[in-house]
């Protein structure tokens, strides 16, 4: 029985042809033929040419979802073997860690459909129908290729309701424990698979938590430390830690400037301030890479507790402190805070009051916060809400320290990101120099074409005042 045809209009774009999957309703002409919500339908242009073949579903505005541009007669368990093969072929040959994305929709050719691995749990999520009607042959293919211990299903996002679908959630296959321990850039952490956000854990930032590592050394000088070359034999049993080799069997023993030996193995490394923490990722990694010391943030106190233990199973608790707080009020305390102890320093303060605690700055502050912008239309209060965190934020970077940025705003375009951070330096008073400028990593690839794809901008920037 041939399958049921769409047929596009002539005038319509040709993002088909550019490789972009999706196929809204205004771009169709007419249906040849009949099919079910969900099935696949072949899609050929306004003169009959086969272009693609895709499930469609007339209740969504993307009506027509492209999973082959070769002939396909169904999804079944085989299709689904081939295509997770290939996944995992790409995953072992780009990304070094197990506990990754393995499925990422569209740049995976499989529309609708998202799979991390979390240890011996493949977390599944399916946004669309027709992918929500083969959810037994999905399970059965990830089953046989990953032989994982348990599938679990989150399923719990709004956007299937654009497809007439309600949440779900819940065991599809084998034992799923609600915690699972990763291993991410030879850190350990533990993921929420119930209750975590989106699938547990945000995979994406695997290799921009790596390049923070040059930022978290080389601050020692600021504190007047120098290294002294001496006799092993010399130095002090609590000092090596600290010491560093040297030629000749000598080591080179940092020194404060009152000539004292410095016991304190990380006396060269960056204070950091991580907001919008989430379960600590980046503060395990400022950690990993030589941080002095972490002040770790985020308004969520469930999400706080995960970091703590993250931070205590990696053996970093001594260089970390936890703040339970609005990061937006947070920071705007500490430049309060910091202005006045400006103002005394020139005279022009009122000394009769009491000092705060407030005023603190670091070497490196970091802020990864939660989408701004999740329509076309909150992007003016998402420029507005990220020039407010990152004018504070670089208000607090020590100088010439760094300021370590992100968005996963879709709608909030990479031009325009940066922009509203220049605006932020101009109104701070501060230069800034772009150092990193990346995406997401690389079990989160880009499909050419598709720029709905490209929603991670993470920079470093270094911060100089005027």
């Amino acid at each position: 029985m041939s399958k049921a045809k769409i047929w596009l209009q002539r005038g319509r774009k040709k993002r088909l042809e550019q490789g972009h999957p999706w196929i809204y309703g205004n771009e169709i002409d007419k249906m040849e033929g009949e099919a079910e919500p969900g099935a696949l339908v072949d899609v050929v242009s306004h003169n009959g040419k086969y272009l693609a073949t895709g499930y469609w579903n007339p209740q969504s505005q993307i009506t027509v979802r492209v999973v082959s541009y070769q002939p396909l007669d169904e999804m079944d368990v085989a299709f689904f073997k081939e295509r997770f093969q290939s996944c995992a072929d790409y995953r072992g040959r780009f990304v070094p860690d197990a506990d990754c994305r393995l499925v990422y929709g569209e740049a995976d050719f499989l529309p609708g459909l998202v799979v991390d691995r979390f240890g011996g749990v493949l977390v599944v999520q399916i946004l669309t129908l027709g992918m929500d009607i083969r959810r037994d042959a999905i399970t059965a293919a990830l089953a046989e290729v990953f032989k994982p211990q348990g599938i679990y299903e989150r399923s719990d996002v709004g956007v299937r309701r654009l497809e007439g679908l309600e949440e779900r959630t819940g065991v599809l296959y084998g034992d799923c424990p609600r915690i699972v321990e990763i291993t991410e850039n030879g850190l350990l952490m533990e993921v929420d698979i119930e209750q975590g956000q989106k699938t547990g854990y945000f995979f994406d930032q695997r290799e921009n938590r790596a390049s923070i590592a040059p930022l978290m050394t080389g601050w020692g000088a600021r504190s007047g430390i120098h290294l002294e070359t001496k006799p092993a034999g010399e130095v002090p049993e609590e000092a090596k830690l600290a010491a560093k080799p040297a030629k000749d069997g000598q080591v080179a023993v940092p020194v404060n400037a009152n000539g004292k030996i410095v016991t304190f193995p990380y006396w060269d490394g960056a204070t950091v301030l991580e907001c919008f923490a989430h379960t600590g990722s980046f503060t395990l990694h400022a950690c990993q890479y030589g941080a002095k010391k972490v002040t770790c943030l985020d308004v969520s106190e469930h999400a706080i507790d995960t970091a703590r233990r993250n931070v205590q199973r990696n053996g970093f608790s001594d260089r970390v402190e936890f703040v339970v707080a609005d990061a937006f009020d947070y920071l705007r305390t500490q430049v309060k805070g910091r202005e006045e102890r400006e103002d005394r320093a020139r005279g022009v303060a009122d000394t009769s009051k009491p000092l705060g605690s407030a005023g603190r700055t670091w070497d490196v502050v970091i802020l990864d916060p939660p989408a701004f912008a999740k329509t076309k239309s909150a992007v003016a209060g998402a420029c507005r809400g990220y020039k407010d965190i990152n004018l504070q934020g670089m208000k607090l970077v020590n100088e010439g320290g760094y300021l370590v940025t992100a968005s996963c705003s879709y709608h909030m375009r990479p031009d325009l990101f940066l922009e509203t951070i220049q605006d932020a330096a101009a109104d701070a008073g501060k230069l800034l120099r772009l150092v990193e400028w990346r995406a997401a990593g690389k079990d989160h690839p880009q499909l050419l074409g598709v720029s709905e794809g490209h929603y991670l901008k993470f920079a470093i920037f270094e911060v100089r005042s005027k």
